[in-house]
């Protein structure tokens, strides 16, 4: 469809990352909330838009993601998901997501517990990380023309850090969840005693 970043730039640009590349996630500078605040202004005015063109493009360049999700699952027809009132409240909810994180670049500790939750959720939901960075690829690609002449490579890359670092957080909390669930699964004989740790 014309972004670089879109489809199989995606996965090197987005890579995913281990949970010792989580913690070296860059946060963005200063000079880079600024920009992805100040388009964010810009952005805002058109969510619902920008979501269902992220979800679709998407679905485009990475038809296995719709496996997670149900209600899409077996739709073949992109004109049909463009109208579609159910990916429209699911691209606002991410939207949400994304002008939550924007909001909260100053508030690291606040943006960092949204992050880990968001993974934590995703781990129910069966969403794993492999598919976040694709979202933030579609994004930049979906944002792109309605930024015009505003957007420049520095704020691509803006954007990129910021996705980079949250989807890390994501990643991390859907770890932690997977650990945590598979620590409930084990039976009470297999579970470590903590109470009887010191001898």
């Amino acid at each position: 469809m014309g972004c670089a970043i879109s489809g199989l730039a995606a996965k090197s640009e987005f890579a995913e990352k281990t949970s010792e590349d989580a913690a070296a996630a860059a946060y963005p500078s200063e000079d880079q909330i600024q920009m992805i605040k100040d388009s964010w202004k810009v952005i805002r005015d058109d969510i619902a838009k920008v979501g269902i063109i992220m979800f679709v493009r998407l679905f485009e360049t990475h038809p296995e993601c719709k496996d997670v999700f149900f209600l899409f699952r077996d739709v073949e027809d992109l004109e049909r998901l463009r109208t579609s009132r159910e990916l429209r409240a699911h691209g606002l909810r991410v939207m949400s997501f994304i002008e939550k994180s924007v909001a909260r670049l100053d508030q690291l500790d606040r943006l960092e517990a949204l992050a880990l939750e968001l993974g934590k959720s995703h781990y129910h939901y069966n969403a794993p990380p492999k598919y976040y960075s694709y979202v933030g690829a579609e994004f930049i690609c979906a944002v792109q023309p309605i930024l015009k002449e505003r957007w420049t490579a520095e704020l691509q890359e803006a954007w990129k850090t910021m996705f980079q670092f949250v989807t890390s957080l994501m990643n991390q909390g859907y770890q932690e969840e997977s650990a945590r669930q598979r620590q409930l699964a084990l039976s009470p004989k297999e579970r470590p005693d903590k109470r009887n740790t010191a001898l």
